[in-house]
C-alpha cells in the first residue's frame, strides 16, 4: 500500500474512534455520531478496494512483460 493511502486509512481509523469518543474530554459520547462512523468505514473500504485494484493492474502489466520476453 502506498504511503498516502496508508495515511488516509489511518485517518479513517482515527475518525472511527472520534465518532464514539469526545476528542476534548476523552469520554464516551452519550449519543455517538453514527454517520461519521459509517462514513469512515465506507472510506476505509474504498481505500482497500482501490489499493487492491492498483495491485491487480500492476500484476497484469508484469505478466504481460514476462509473456513478451518469453515469446521472443
Amino acid at each position: 500500500m502506498g504511503k498516502y493511502l496508508s495515511i488516509v486509512l489511518a485517518m479513517m481509523v482515527v475518525t472511527m474512534g472520534i465518532a464514539f469518543l469526545s476528542p476534548t474530554t476523552g469520554e464516551l459520547r452519550p449519543e455517538p455520531f453514527y454517520p461519521l462512523f459509517w462514513a469512515s468505514v465506507a472510506g476505509a473500504f474504498v481505500v482497500i478496494i482501490y489499493n487492491s485494484y492498483q495491485n491487480r493492474k500492476k500484476q497484469q502489466e508484469l505478466r504481460r512483460e514476462r509473456r513478451r520476453k518469453f515469446k521472443k
